[in-house]
């Protein structure tokens, strides 16, 4: 096996956060405008799903899909001790990603069918590569994140099967959106505290974030069927129990990360906000369950808080610290994650009406693009070039 250092290829297929943060952020640049058009009728679409299907789809199975294989990709590495996957197979696999958003936008011509075969095989093709180099690693107690990546893959094609079938995607949308919210819980579960607790000792605190134990786990199972209830049966008595009860035990969850702490540094702050925003998505489908919200508000909190506050978050500090940056925001960065947060709390309130004429829907399209244009401008020259110089030793116990 040849060392790490003998690559000689572009540094944006060096790792595989890469290619899918940078595919990501702009993607996230450029889908939401193209949606807001089509909401205002200024554009129109030429595939298969109806204009809110093709927007819930790209943002769970598009966006969202690349994040978790570009997180996944760099996880993995550290998982096995195995070099990361690099050069033509990365490059391979961004062009089937790429592939599916060209096939679901319409611009291949092709039937259904033949766009759901073309959009599945990218995440077809990252539970193999994942599964791959988890099997030669050895390294079989993360064959577990295969079950979240699989079931994202099944809920694309479910996704597919039902637009194509009943015209709408109801439940494979919320399907995908749950999936992508229990890898949060699982994943955000672990890091978050751990984060926290790296940077807390670093100061001397006396007080640490509580470790992973049962409470974690009830947790987890209680919020994985409050989740599978949204799925099944949303409007639904048993639904908002559920999805009450799973936001109270994620509230004690998070407060117990010692959060309040971390305002000093805005780049683990934004862990701790983003990881809010699933009991308070999942207080809103409560709500929303019982009549007392808009049916689409726990989605949104859901996918634009959630979703899009951890993920920026998560892109952010890996970007950082994969290529050698210190671990600090700055005020750009800080900004385009406040506008994201702003972005949620905007699409919600416009449901209720925002008052002088004030559109929720176009507000919360232009603070999610100006923070994805900040993102995109910020990340992009980290990501397409060499890792900078080697850290401190201080700030590489920081991540």
């Amino acid at each position: 096996m040849k060392p790490q250092n003998d690559y000689t290829g572009p540094a944006l297929f060096s790792y595989g956060f890469r290619p899918f943060f940078l595919s990501a952020a702009l993607f996230g640049l450029v889908v939401i405008p193209a949606w807001w058009l089509i909401w205002r009728g200024d554009m129109a679409l030429g595939g298969h799903f109806i204009p809110a299907d093709w927007h819930i789809h790209e943002m769970v199975f598009g966006y969202g899909a690349a994040v978790v294989a570009g997180f996944l990709f760099t996880a993995v590495p550290n998982w096995t001790g195995r070099l990361p996957t690099r050069g033509w197979p990365l490059a391979v696999l961004l062009s089937l990603w790429l592939a599916g958003r060209v096939a679901v936008a319409g611009l291949f011509g092709l039937g259904a069918v033949a766009v759901a075969l073309i959009d599945q095989a990218f995440l077809l093709a990252v539970a193999a590569m994942i599964a791959r180099e988890i099997v030669a690693g050895r390294n079989w107690r993360n064959l577990k994140v295969l079950i979240p990546v699989t079931l994202l893959w099944l809920a694309n094609l479910l996704f597919h099967a039902e637009a194509g079938g009943q015209g709408s995607a109801d439940h494979g949308g919320r399907l995908g959106i749950a999936l992508l919210i229990f890898l949060i819980l699982l994943i955000g579960g672990r890091i978050v505290p751990s984060f926290t607790r790296n940077w807390l000792v670093l100061r001397g605190a006396a007080r640490l974030p509580v470790p992973f134990n049962r409470f974690d786990a009830l947790c987890l199972l209680t919020g994985a069927a409050a989740l599978a209830a949204w799925v099944l049966a949303p409007i639904h008595a048993a639904t908002a129990v559920l999805c009450a009860g799973a936001a109270l035990l994620h509230l004690v969850r998070l407060a117990r990360w010692r959060g309040p702490e971390t305002w000093r540094s805005p780049l683990l702050a934004m862990l701790h906000v983003a990881y809010l925003m699933v009991p308070l998505g999942l207080a809103a489908v409560a709500a929303a369950a019982l009549g007392l919200a808009a049916s689409a508000s726990g989605a949104h909190v859901l996918g634009i808080g959630a979703i899009g506050g951890m993920t920026v978050a998560v892109v952010m500090r890996a970007t950082m610290g994969h290529t050698g940056r210190p671990l600090v925001a700055g005020p750009a960065l800080a900004t385009a994650f406040a506008l994201v947060v702003a972005a949620a709390l905007a699409r919600v309130l416009g449901m209720i009406g925002l008052g002088g004429g004030l559109d929720g829907v176009g507000l919360s399209a232009a603070f999610w693009t100006c923070a994805f244009a900040i993102l995109a401008g910020r990340l992009a020259p980290w990501l397409i070039r060499p890792k900078a110089a080697r850290k401190t030793p201080s700030e590489r116990a920081a991540r």
